[in-house]
């Protein structure tokens, strides 16, 4: 449910890939909660969204609080592989995660060793990233209502892409089919890199893409773009009206990022770290940084972040049961 594959991802990772790096050299640990280094962890494999907003935070995290952190992508299954070590390190501040809401989907498609809801400690929201209905330029639609319109009268078959079952691009169209009545078939892809190429290309016709995305295509006219996900509009794209704005009431969904620790993280640990975070994401160039890549700064209290996990997995599960939807 996030952007795996942009080349302009890859193009932008701050810290370089690898399965794992150490982010910088160190000297004392005054500021932090030990000298022993932190490990970050993730589900995700390098070059994803998650994967550069936590190195990013490592980077700094690492220069204020004068203590080594580690990135460490364990990538596979749906994220679950990381989540799962995540769940069983102890909870004393030196392994944490940024995670996206996407994995909240999978005790809805797999079998998992860890509660998705109650299984971690919640620290803050970091950032988001809105996806935008984007079409081929052949398609006779400039705005949502043009799009419907020929939707139903089309009288043809019309793809439309997605990174693979089960992701953000996946699960938004069909709840923009269930609400408008549209016929469309679904084509998975391995990744958004050839999913976007067969958008361009004619293959398929549309697709639900990550607001960096959308603006960088849909700049160079390779696609047209129609409408933000989000309630609200993008504050990288605040010209582009949201699809609540043009009738689809109420029609709300993005990526978010947040940082977990395992369950039974303390209050004290929780609020160094968050405070942290808070005043590295309100830095200038941080934000800076964070646009290029498509996302913008969402943080939040613990208990907004426990809120937004339940609700988010109560419209997703009801969703994919209602859209009939199976993972990969």
């Amino acid at each position: 449910m996030y952007d795996t594959s942009s080349n302009a991802l890859r193009r932008k990772i701050v810290l370089g890939a690898g399965a794992s790096a150490l982010i910088a050299p160190f000297a004392g640990f005054a500021q932090g909660i030990s000298g022993k280094p932190v490990r970050i962890i993730l589900g995700q494999t390098a070059a994803t969204t998650p994967d550069l907003v936590a190195r990013l935070l490592a980077q700094r995290l690492q220069a204020k609080w004068n203590q080594p952190f580690v990135v460490e992508n364990r990538g596979g299954a749906g994220g679950a592989i990381g989540l799962d070590a995540v769940s069983k390190a102890p909870p004393d501040g030196h392994t944490i995660t940024v995670n996206v809401n996407s994995t909240l989907t999978l005790p809805l498609f797999f079998k998992i060793d860890f509660d998705i809801l109650t299984g971690f400690t919640p620290i803050t929201m970091l950032a988001q990233n809105l996806f935008a209905l984007a079409v081929h330029p052949s398609v006779p639609a400039s705005n949502l209502r043009e799009f419907l319109d020929w939707a139903k009268k089309s009288g043809t078959v019309i793809n439309y892409g997605s990174p693979g079952n089960g992701t953000h691009h996946h699960l938004i169209m069909e709840s923009l089919k269930l609400r408008t009545g549209i016929e469309m078939t679904h084509v998975p892809y391995k990744g958004s890199a050839p999913a976007f190429t067969d958008l361009i290309g004619g293959q398929i016709l549309a697709m639900f893409v990550p607001m960096g995305t959308a603006i960088t295509l849909g700049g160079g006219g390779k696609i047209r773009v129609l409408g933000a996900s989000g309630r609200e509009r993008s504050p990288l794209n605040p010209n582009l009206p949201s699809l609540h704005e043009q009738g689809m009431t109420g029609f709300n969904f993005s990526a978010w990022f947040a940082a977990w620790g395992p369950a039974g993280m303390s209050g004290e640990l929780v609020a160094k770290y968050r405070n942290t975070l808070i005043e590295i994401l309100a830095e200038a160039d941080v934000r800076d940084n964070l646009a290029k890549q498509g996302v913008s700064v969402r943080t939040s209290t613990p208990d907004e972040l426990t809120r937004a996990n339940r609700e988010d997995y109560d419209m997703l599960a009801k969703l994919i049961k209602e859209a009939n939807i199976r993972g990969d």
